[in-house]
């Protein structure tokens, strides 16, 4: 029943890679992903429902120990947009796109959150309570800046056994983790939603732009 829905996502992902390349502006990308995407139906109930690029999620460059590029990043627009910024050779990016049907094609926070990561760019601030520096340097010693789930923090190896063996376990740490986050040294990162009722899908690949070629690092035999 959703496989058009995963096909709406999937090719609208070959149709971003294929798309892409030095000197490409990024909103030509968008333009790319979202034709592919809209020519997309699914048939719910018997009735055929068009399919939406989720047009306020994007894909973004990647650099070391910052997923999502940082400040100066750039984004990969769904839709056609007006960013007339280029890609560049040496450059890493991530094709991701999103779609929905029954839905708006935007999504927003919702619910419990349960992902965090460190703010690479958190001002020196002072932290008062001795929780929240214990938290902190079990992250720090543990995640580092990658992004780590709350319920890691639960196991016996506070989610590392590599950095913590068995003697990692948090306890009582969710007055300390909101202390982080609003210190602006943590951030929250919570669901996101479009509207109730509504089917959403992704896919996602990672390139590098060389200066012969576009390598997809993330292709396997399964996609």
């Amino acid at each position: 029943k959703w496989d058009k829905l995963l096909e709406a996502s999937r090719e609208g992902t070959e149709a971003g890679i294929k798309a892409a390349g030095i000197d490409v502006r990024l909103c030509d990308i968008g333009e790319a992903i979202q034709e592919v995407v809209e020519s997309y139906e699914v048939e719910i109930n018997g009735k055929l429902e068009p399919v939406k690029p989720i047009r306020n999620l994007s894909g973004h460059t990647i650099t070391p120990y910052n997923i999502h590029g940082g400040v100066g990043g750039k984004s990969v627009p769904l839709v056609k947009n007006g960013d007339n910024t280029k890609m560049e050779e040496g450059e890493m990016f991530a094709i991701e796109v999103f779609t929905s049907v029954l839905g708006r094609g935007y999504v927003v926070e919702d619910m419990e959150c349960s992902h965090y990561y460190r703010n690479p760019y958190a001002a020196h601030t002072p932290i008062r309570l001795p929780a929240s520096r214990k938290l902190l340097g079990h992250i720090n010693k543990t995640f580092g800046m990658l992004p780590f789930c709350r319920r890691w923090l639960e196991r016996d190896d506070g989610g590392s056994f590599t950095a913590n063996q068995n003697n990692g376990k948090q306890t009582r740490y969710l007055g300390a983790l909101k202390n982080l986050c609003d210190l602006d040294i943590l951030t929250p990162n919570p669901p996101l939603v479009d509207i109730k009722g509504s089917y959403t899908a992704q896919f996602e690949h990672t390139f590098i732009l060389r200066p012969s070629c576009k390598e997809v690092l993330s292709r396997g035999d399964d996609y």
